[in-house]
């Protein structure tokens, strides 16, 4: 009985508009075919960064609905970073992609979920990304507690954290030492309950005076 072709997608990713996704396609169609795998879709964000969301991806977004509805048996990249260069983003589509049960071919880094090797390789990322996240807690419970220990040094008061929307003076302090620390935009408004506008703000402000 002759085994049925793998029915894969290919994703091509260029940051900016004077680069070609060409040399991409080109290479997963010669890998595709010297395995013999049919590629039945092809998705392409061009002039896209790729710490950029999946709103802000298109093609992504549509390579993530197709593994969604398991419309491909593998999904094909250049390399990892085409994926995402986001950490936290690149597992989140590796663990939707292993939910579905569709392997992954990733070109340049030499994987491939459909033997031994590729898939000790893709449970070495989930243990790396799982790594991270528990730093990123760490920085942001260390950070909070300095900066309570230091609010309290200086007015003798507990730092109380609300989540009212008004930006207060100890949130402005307690904003920017969280930034020095490393600590993302989004995960500081959502502990200080403000807009992540006005941790952009701070943001530029600090990055100014520097």
């Amino acid at each position: 009985m002759i085994a049925k072709a793998k029915r894969v997608a290919l994703y091509l990713r260029v940051s900016t508009d004077d680069q070609t996704i060409e040399n991409q396609r080109r290479e997963l169609e010669a890998v595709a075919a010297r395995h013999g795998w049919k590629i039945v879709a092809t998705f392409a964000d061009e002039g896209v960064s790729g710490s950029k969301g999946r709103d802000k991806r298109p093609g992504f977004d549509k390579l993530w609905k197709g593994v969604a509805r398991r419309e491909f048996d593998m999904v094909a990249a250049w390399s990892v970073d085409r994926l995402s260069r986001s950490l936290q983003g690149l597992v989140e589509f590796l663990g939707e992609v292993h939910a579905k049960g569709v392997d992954l071919y990733l070109h340049q880094q030499g994987i491939d979920t459909t033997t031994p090797t590729g898939k000790a390789m893709f449970q070495m990322m989930g243990v790396f990304a799982e790594f991270e996240r528990a730093m990123i807690v760490e920085r942001v419970k260390s950070g909070l507690a300095r900066v309570r220990a230091e609010h309290k040094a200086k007015t003798g008061k507990d730092l109380k954290l609300g989540r009212p929307s008004a930006m207060t003076p100890a949130k402005d302090s307690e904003a920017r030492a969280l930034l020095g620390q490393g600590v993302g935009v989004l995960k500081i408004a959502k502990t200080l309950g403000v807009g992540t506008g006005t941790i952009q703000k701070i943001k530029a402000e600090v990055r100014h005076a520097a």
